[in-house]
């Protein structure tokens, strides 16, 4: 399976360095910033990888606004096309919407990206659906879900050994959540990684790629959940995440959190990005109840477990590109040591 993407190659001119800005169509070249720099001067690259259209800017979106913004090349790799996914916005609940529901989520996948600034690359499979009822009902046949997570990796080595990233991002074991395309994700994301490194798989999809550093997604825990709740309680107005919080069943998620990303600031574009994917986002409903300058205020972080190093770091993090700068990353001040 091969996917109709350009392979990259990094030079220097002038000493220099500079590099391609886009994974499609006319490659352009500029410098890279230093925020954007890697310790070997090369433009750090970041891919995180998805299940569905819309993942992208549900999890982790503001630390790819800032990353963005900073010169960073991101890139995000789509496993399905949401081609099973509801219509969770009211006003999007139409035949035409649900008769063509692959076209519009392509669309809103475009839009999402130009919000973000991020490349897109979409993997090709089809979308498992999230079964429901008691007993679930089996996957539909042909599902992402159900294939085989090393013949599934195939297209993501080819994209993780052409783009080389710096860092990866991915779901945990379970998924972020017992949706059974993100657990697959998870499973594939990790078949590739090591496949990606290994000189006797594909030989033909170009040379191996050790990725450094390796992240799982951590936004859905309790303790953010629960300081929002607080300073919306603090302000006197109604939290959205009362019933939530009382069937809360793993008080413990967030003791996995390595990396904490400062990127208040993108909580808007984070937001914007979301609005884009209109049909699986109600804009009046909870994504949105929470005014951007109490999340600000309350939890002004998207939050990493870094699962994966090469090379040395110091936890806790503020930063996925920790230890991959030219400047090694600061020791720990002991003075603002994080208690959960």
């Amino acid at each position: 399976m091969s996917n109709p993407r350009v392979r990259q190659r990094y030079f220097t001119s002038g000493g220099t360095v500079r590099y391609p800005v886009a994974l499609f169509g006319t490659m352009v070249t500029m410098s890279v910033p230093l925020t954007a720099q890697a310790a070997d001067g090369e433009q750090l690259r970041l891919l995180h990888v998805h299940a569905h259209p819309d993942d992208e800017s549900s999890k982790g979106a503001a630390t790819t606004a800032k990353y963005v913004a900073d010169g960073v090349r991101v890139v995000v790799a789509t496993f399905t096309g949401g081609e099973r996914g509801s219509v969770l916005n009211p006003k999007m609940d139409r035949p035409d919407v649900w008769e063509n529901i692959a076209e519009v989520r392509r669309q809103e996948m475009l839009k999402a990206r130009e919000v973000l600034g991020v490349e897109q690359v979409p993997l090709g499979f089809i979308d498992s659906g999230l079964p429901e009822g008691d007993p679930l009902p089996p996957l539909p046949e042909g599902s992402f879900a159900l294939m085989d997570p090393v013949e599934a990796a195939e297209p993501l080595v080819e994209l993780i050994r052409e783009l080389r990233p710096h860092v990866l991002t991915t779901y945990d074991e379970k998924g972020g959540y017992p949706h059974p395309d993100h657990i697959q994700c998870h499973r594939v994301s990790m078949a590739a990684l090591a496949l990606a490194a290994d000189p006797e798989y594909r030989p033909d999809a170009g040379p191996i790629w050790i990725v450094p550093k390796v992240y799982y997604q951590m936004g859905f825990h309790r303790l953010r959940y629960a300081a929002l709740d607080m300073a919306m309680h603090e302000l006197g107005m109604d939290s959205p995440y009362g019933e939530r919080l009382a069937t809360w069943e793993d008080l413990n998620y967030e003791h996995r959190i390595t990396t904490r990303i400062p990127c208040s600031e993108y909580f808007e574009i984070r937001d914007d990005a979301l609005r884009a994917h209109a049909s699986q986002v109600d804009p009046d409903g909870m994504w949105f109840s929470v005014p951007l300058e109490v999340q600000a205020r309350a939890w002004p972080t998207e939050d990493w477990q870094l699962v994966y190093s090469a090379l040395p770091t110091v936890i806790p993090e503020d930063d996925l590109f920790a230890g991959l700068r030219p400047v090694p990353p600061d020791e720990p001040d002991l003075t603002d040591l994080w208690v959960i």
